[in-house]
């Protein structure tokens, strides 16, 4: 969900089997920086794999361009590990949410080989205006 300057990203916290609880307490929702949070669903240990690279990647990208990585590269990077593991895929869908330049939200999912899909509010605001 997204307002003016501000987004907001939630899940639930069960891990579960079918319709077997596991826990109640499982992080779906990581925070990357103070402007970009990374949601992911599907299998657990893919998804802590998954967060665990990204947030690897993150870091190189601190070092070498010594600043945060915007929403829009922390999304190419999250398709492009994923597309790159496409044969032997992480079964895991992100949701990346973000505050980009002058602070605009920014909303992508993608399915778990990598295709993204970009929200785009603007358009969306107009159409339903007109």
């Amino acid at each position: 969900m997204v307002g003016k300057n501000c987004f907001a990203i939630l899940s639930d916290r069960r891990l579960g089997v079918q319709l077997q609880t596991i826990a109640t307490d499982f992080q779906c929702i990581f925070k990357i920086h103070d402007k970009l949070f990374l949601g992911l669903s599907g299998l657990g240990s893919d998804a802590q794999t998954l967060h665990q690279w990204l947030v690897f990647r993150h870091k190189l990208y601190q070092l070498r361009e010594e600043r945060d990585m915007r929403p829009e590269t922390f999304a190419s990077l999250v398709s492009a590990m994923l597309y790159e593991k496409r044969f032997g895929r992480y079964f895991c869908q992100p949701v990346i949410a973000g505050l980009g330049e002058d602070d605009k939200p920014f909303i992508c999912t993608m399915d778990s080989i990598g295709a993204k899909y970009v929200y785009f509010f603007l358009l969306l605001l107009l159409l339903i205006l007109v």
